[in-house]
Order: structure tokens, then sequence, then C-alpha cells
């Protein structure tokens, strides 16, 4: 196998995305155009880049299976034209006979091909303090396979939005060798200031890798509101890139992706992790005092 390159100029495109495919689709057209414009090499979108829609017989109307999406087709047919690789974001697909969507993310090399296809496995079911609960799983059915793609640039891990949260997903692609690892994301607004830049942070410090987190921003046509502030984090923690909250807006970065690999040697604890066992005591029959024996 050759050796990977290092060098690699990533377009992070930052959406506010609509109901229906097509002011999408202009977007991403508009963002694949720029970015080649730019010399970037990869393009990277946002969660539901291709359909934010929680309407489901609305969203019924227009979603297909992957290889009939509107959206995905118009990514093949941008990265063609263009001779660049993107990683799509996610949008809803629905399998044949499926009565749920999947989260569905793909990466599509510069010929057009999907190279890579993910359906996000964290689904986001939460209850937050004075907000209406939020049951992904309701409309979507959850992927379960992790999937690392060997590039020229080396190795990406493919993860959405909430997968963030579950640092051992990014721990396994970091030790299959991944150098680095998408999150395209929907965050709210409420957990995208707690949350947001300190778990990107601490995942690219755990695993060594850059994170490349394309994310959506705004108020959004279904009602949501979306945190943006777009990022990509080095393997050391520095934050290279913050979007902010303008969109639609697209943002230019040059990575090393030999960092990764130097992080790694200087703090191997990939390498370093060992076995134990969770043991588990029980103490609630101690004296309430401290001081009785």
């Amino acid at each position: 196998m050759s050796e990977a390159a290092d060098h690699l100029r990533v377009a992070l495109g930052q959406m506010c995305s609509a109901t229906t495919h097509a002011p999408n689709i202009a977007v991403m057209q508009e963002f694949a155009r720029d970015a080649a414009a730019a010399g970037a090499d990869l393009l990277c979108l946002p969660e539901v880049a291709g359909l934010m829609c929680r309407d489901r017989e609305k969203a019924l109307a227009q979603v297909k299976t992957a290889s009939e999406d509107p959206f995905l087709d118009a990514a093949r047919n941008a990265a063609r034209r263009h001779n660049l690789w993107i990683q799509a974001g996610t949008t809803p697909i629905r399998p044949e006979g499926a009565e749920k969507f999947r989260n569905h993310a793909v990466l599509i090399a510069p010929d057009g091909d999907v190279v890579a296809a993910y359906d996000k496995i964290h689904l986001f079911d939460i209850a937050l303090d004075g907000q209406a609960p939020i049951g992904e799983s309701s409309r979507f059915d959850a992927g379960d396979q992790a999937v690392l793609v060997d590039t020229p640039w080396g190795a990406w891990g493919m993860s959405v939005c909430y997968d963030l949260r579950f640092a051992h997903l990014f721990r396994d692609y970091a030790k299959a060798g991944a150098r680095m690892i998408f999150v395209p994301s929907a965050f709210t607004v409420t957990t995208g200031q707690a949350h947001w830049e300190v778990l990107l942070r601490a995942r690219a410090i755990e695993t060594g890798s850059f994170i490349v987190a394309a994310a959506q921003s705004g108020s959004h046509e279904d009602g949501r509101s979306t945190y943006g502030h777009s990022m990509i984090v080095a393997p050391w923690g520095e934050i290279l890139l913050d979007a902010g909250t303008a969109v639609p807006a697209l943002h230019i970065c040059d990575l090393d992706l030999s960092r990764a690999d130097h992080a790694r040697a200087q703090i191997p604890n990939l390498s370093n992790e060992r076995p134990y066992q969770l043991s588990r005591k029980d103490a609630r029959t101690k004296a309430r005092n401290p001081n009785e024996r």
C-alpha cells in the first residue's frame, strides 16, 4: 500500500437546511464550486444537509432510497464536475420496505462514486429541562456498522452528531488507524453552548485525531434552532477553525495529517491501554460516624 499523503485542504460548509431538497442542493452546489476554486481537496457538509424536515408526511413524500435520493445524486454530480471529495453530511433515506428513515452519511470520491456509507448509530433520544423531549428513534432506525474508509490521506472514520458522546466509537476508529474523523452535526443551541467545543476537543485529544465537524446553524423552517460553530480540531486539541454562526458559509482550512501520527507517538495512550476488571464494593452498612469503629 502506498504511503498516505499528509497535506489536505478542507472546505467546511455551514448550512441552515430547509424542508425540501432543492434549496439545500443549491447551497451544496455553490459550496462545491467555491471549494474547488479555493483548491480544496475535500468538502464537508453538516448533518441533515440534504433535508431537515420533522413533518413525517412531508418527509415521506420526498425521501427515497439512497440510490434515488436527489441530494446525494446532486452531490455525486458535483464531485465529478469539480474533481472534489465530498463528505455529504447526512440526509434522511428510507431503505426499501422500511417503516423508518436512516440518518445516512456518505463519502463521495472525485469520480462521483460513493466509497463509504454510514448510518447514524446513536439516536438522539433526550429530555432537556424545560423543553419537549426529542425522540429521534421515533422516526429513524439506528445503524449498526462503524465505517472506516481508506483514502489517499490515510484512514478516515465516520460518525454523526450524537455519536460524539460515545467515546468508545472514536477510540475504536483511532485504534484502527483513523487520522481524521467526521462529525457532521445539528446540535441544539442548549447542548451546543454547554458541550459542543469540549466534546470535540476531548475526542481529538484522547484519540490523537483530527475532528472535522460541519454543523447546522440558525432558525430552520421546521421550527428547530441549531448552534452552528462548525469546527476543525487538531490532534493536540487546538481549534483550527470555528465558523461562528453565519449561514450559508464556507471556510477553508489546511491540515497536516502527519500531526495525528506525531501526537500518538508523544502520548501513545491507544497502545498503553490495559485490560481491567471492574469490582464493586458495598459500603452502605458502614457506620455514619467516621470515628466509630
